[in-house]
């Protein structure tokens, strides 16, 4: 108990945290902070200090879900929140990269959870993409865009932010009537589905969510584009022919790390040899790390989110020109701050459909990576390859001008 006292202790500077223990004791700690709630936890048992000592990074997760660890002031956003803002990602110590054994630890760690064969590949898409329908119905935007948004202010709404990054990504991709796309991780179609209707291109979307497919395909003929907007059931490591432009959204961060090089080439040969691609996923600032058990575990197994250098050195061998590179700061920390709104509302209906602790692990999903993306190492990256100098303008100001007039 008092290895846990004094470790509370050392975290909590910023903020007030109380625990009330299964003993009717309760300790605070830090001090007030105008822009952190202050927090108040119960232990539920006497053995809670211990579980989540044995593994803080999992195991609190864990107290939590299992009713262990109740909040009585704030909920699980504050708390993350307050955990999180104790240790930002920009005021740690600047060093030097780090032992040579703990990088090549860290190195072989996110290999080995990340290795992703093909059939892992779908297994691992399964686990979280093929939940319940209403789900994501009951948190997501009208379009199901299951990714970062694109805030132009901070009034706007998450429908219109999710419509402003179709058009921002649209606009990068420098689409012309009649070019062939290629949409991989297409999600439930969306963006295939406004790329064809804001720009008049042909668009292949691929997955390997059953469930996904099924939403898509049924999402192209209600529109009347099945000719023109087809998805399939496909590896991208099984998918051959050549295409004018390839977008990825949000499917990076489940490649693996052992299988980026081999993402990077066969990008390459089904792109045409002026074509554009641009590639949008969660990333992390600074150096190459793991991910973390708790997600792991329940919510993206075999997932990772790469570090800029190692997504450039894969493309590297490809031949693949980043002609441009975006990162995306805080929108996604505004896309969840949306999600989590959106998902408390829908209580009730989630328990419905699952269970307490089922709504306790994903509201803890959604406040975890809405911390790491305000307090932690976590952004979004757009990067636009290109396999030819020439395909697209030397200067920028030709996705500004598309950005404005395309469709929302």
């Amino acid at each position: 108990m008092s290895l846990f006292d004094k470790f509370v202790g050392r975290l909590f500077k910023r903020g007030l945290f109380t625990i009330i223990f299964a003993d009717g004791s309760r300790r605070t700690y830090g001090d007030p902070d105008p822009d952190l709630r202050p927090v108040t936890v119960r232990f539920a048992d006497a053995g809670v200090t211990r579980f989540i000592a044995s593994n803080p990074h999992l195991r609190a997760a864990e107290a939590y879900m299992d009713g262990r660890l109740v909040i009585e002031e704030g909920d699980i956003r504050d708390l993350i929140d307050l955990v999180r803002a104790n240790g930002r990602w920009e005021d740690a110590r600047v060093t030097l990269r780090g032992t040579l054994a703990s990088l090549i630890r860290d190195r072989i760690r996110a290999r080995i959870q990340s290795f992703n064969s093909a059939r892992e590949s779908k297994r691992n898409v399964a686990h979280h993409y093929d939940l319940n329908d209403r789900l994501y119905d009951l948190f997501l935007d009208a379009d199901r865009q299951y990714s970062c948004a694109y805030f132009t202010g901070p009034d706007v709404g998450l429908d219109r932010a999710q419509a402003d990054k179709k058009a921002h990504i649209a606009a990068k991709l420098n689409l012309k009537p009649g070019l062939r796309v290629l949409d991989i991780g297409c999600g439930w179609g969306g963006m295939a589905l406004y790329l064809n209707r804001a720009a008049d291109v042909d668009v292949l979307g691929i997955t390997l969510s059953e469930e996904q497919l099924k939403v898509a395909r049924g999402r192209a003929a209600a529109a009347g584009v099945s000719d023109r907007v087809k998805f399939e059931l496909i590896d991208y490591r099984d998918l051959t022919g050549r295409f004018d432009r390839i977008v990825s959204v949000g499917m990076f961060e489940h490649v693996g790390v052992p299988q980026y090089e081999t993402y990077f080439r066969k990008c390459r040969a089904l792109l045409a040899d002026d074509g554009v691609m641009l590639l949008h996923t969660i990333g992390r600032l600074g150096v190459p790390g793991k991910t973390d058990a708790f997600t792991l575990k329940y919510i993206f197994p075999g997932g990772y989110n790469p570090a800029l250098s190692e997504i450039i050195a894969a493309s590297e061998p490809a031949r693949m020109i980043a002609a441009d590179v975006e990162t995306l700061r805080l929108h996604y920390a505004m896309t969840l701050d949306h999600w989590y709104g959106r998902t408390m509302a829908a209580k009730d209906a989630i328990v419905a459909l699952y269970d307490e602790r089922f709504f306790r692990m994903w509201t803890f999903y959604l406040a975890g990576a809405r911390a790491a993306f305000v307090h932690g190492n976590l952004c979004n990256y757009q990067i636009q390859y290109i396999a030819d100098r020439r395909a697209v303008p030397i200067t920028r100001d030709y996705m500004a001008e598309a950005e404005r007039a395309l469709p929302r």
